[in-house]
């Protein structure tokens, strides 16, 4: 109990899992499926003395269960907790039953009490399947003390040494828990991954989105250009028939200059959008980098941009919203945790692309260094209690490296490095053409 416990001692973040009726009910049929059969081979093939009846009613009693499960519920019903582990625990004193009057620890299927409390691991809150896991510990105790003989050929008894009882016990024990704790972290971490990757989604579309709002405030410039034309030119007619009047003529005055303004407005959305279209769909490699730094330059930190490479040669790609927030994302991390500056470097050969990020800080520690990149690594030093390296970081590098991008963490003298390169195909239109 205590070694299932101790398995399942993290921080439970499964409370929103649940398992579905139908994956349970074929586990089911599949345990009825075996049971069938190995009791049909002991006792008709091998012709070993079996408690025949008795292993027909549990197995009969499960797939009358079974049954009534899937009339009763539809094939996409989720469990409750409660139910699941109710069920669960149906099915562990139903396989302990069988085991306990066919040889308890001597049969060969007495492993199989783990399947149970495996399930439970993988898809049930963590207290549930501590107590699933008590459950199973107990039953394999019970199964130790078995007064019931294994089937064995007529005429013999198969004694089986109690040292060798204690290991099966022991052996069991320890598999249960150790398969619980597994896949308990392995379900635990696909599911973190799962939610940070939706959150990398969510961000790329919240980029994307921003980018288009040029090209939205120029189709809103253009549309309502027509109708405020007509009502320019029914302003300017009536202040000629009425602008002397003493109860409209302001009226009419106030009218046709807010008009006027209007136009203007629209005017200048439709030439800045023109004016930057080309800018906004293309960046050569420094504005890319200029964009990247802009946000971050008025914080006290001072952020120098060096270049390796002429600008006439520089690699000019299309605008990528995913790129431009994975870069922001590491500069904002360096600017976070620099003491004075923050040093971004950008070259380029006819081969690759590089942008290296450093700060003058006190780098990565070598635990967090190993882990880079994981969802919800969330410090960069054991003792700073400042975020910023985890959910973050973790959508930066997948952006980055789904434009292709290399990521290299590692520490300066002094401070922390990021190095970002790219094939220069991928960052060059021109030779992606």
């Amino acid at each position: 109990m205590a070694a299932a416990a101790m398995a399942l001692d993290y921080n439970d973040m499964n409370s929103n899992r649940s398992l579905r009726l139908q994956t349970l009910v074929r586990l089911r049929w599949l345990a009825v499926g075996g049971q069938s059969l190995a009791v049909i081979i002991t006792a008709l093939w091998l012709q070993f003395p079996l408690p025949l009846v008795s292993c027909s009613v549990l197995i009969a009693s499960l797939a009358l269960l079974n049954t009534f499960l899937t009339i009763r519920y539809p094939p996409t019903h989720r469990l409750t907790p409660p139910a699941a582990f109710a069920l669960l625990g149906l099915d562990l004193a139903q396989l302990t039953a069988l085991l306990f009057i066919t040889g308890g620890l001597a049969n060969p299927f007495a492993p199989l009490l783990c399947v149970p409390v495996i399930i439970s691991s993988a898809s049930q809150p963590k207290p549930h399947s501590i107590v699933l896991a008590g459950f199973a510990v107990i039953g394999v105790t019970a199964l130790a003390f078995s007064p019931f003989p294994l089937p064995w050929y007529p005429g013999t008894v198969l004694l089986i040494p109690r040292v060798l009882t204690a290991g099966i016990w022991f052996a069991i024990v320890s598999m249960t828990a150790f398969a619980a704790f597994y896949t308990y972290r392995v379900s635990l971490e696909a599911s973190e991954l799962s939610e940070a990757l939706t959150a990398t989604e969510l961000v790329l579309q919240r980029e994307k989105h921003l980018s288009q709002l040029d090209g939205l405030a120029a189709a809103a410039a253009h549309e309502l250009g027509t109708p405020l034309a007509t009502i320019s030119v029914v302003a300017k007619e009536m202040e000629r028939e009425l602008g002397d009047d003493p109860r409209f003529g302001e009226d009419v005055h106030l009218l046709r200059s807010q008009s006027e303004r209007c136009r203007d407005i629209l005017k200048r959305l439709t030439t800045l959008s023109s004016e930057s279209e080309e800018h906004m769909r293309l960046l050569p490699l420094s504005s890319l980098i200029e964009e990247v730094m802009a946000p971050h330059r008025e914080f006290g930190i001072e952020i120098e941009l060096k270049e390796k490479g002429d600008r006439a040669s520089e690699p000019v790609g299309i605008r990528n919203a995913g790129i431009l927030y994975g870069l922001g994302n590491l500069l904002e991390n360096a600017v976070d945790y620099a003491r004075k500056k923050v040093t971004v470097t950008a070259e380029h050969t006819a081969e690759r692309v590089k942008v290296t990020i450093e700060d003058d800080g006190d780098g990565f520690s070598p635990d967090i260094l190993m882990r880079i990149g994981e969802p919800y690594v969330t410090k960069r030093q054991k003792d700073d209690s400042a975020g910023g390296l985890g959910l973050g970081l973790f959508i930066a590098k997948t952006l980055l490296e789904r434009s292709g991008a290399r990521l290299r963490f590692e520490n300066g003298s002094p401070g922390a490095r990021v190095s970002v390169e790219w094939p220069r195909a991928l960052m060059d239109t021109k030779l992606a053409k």
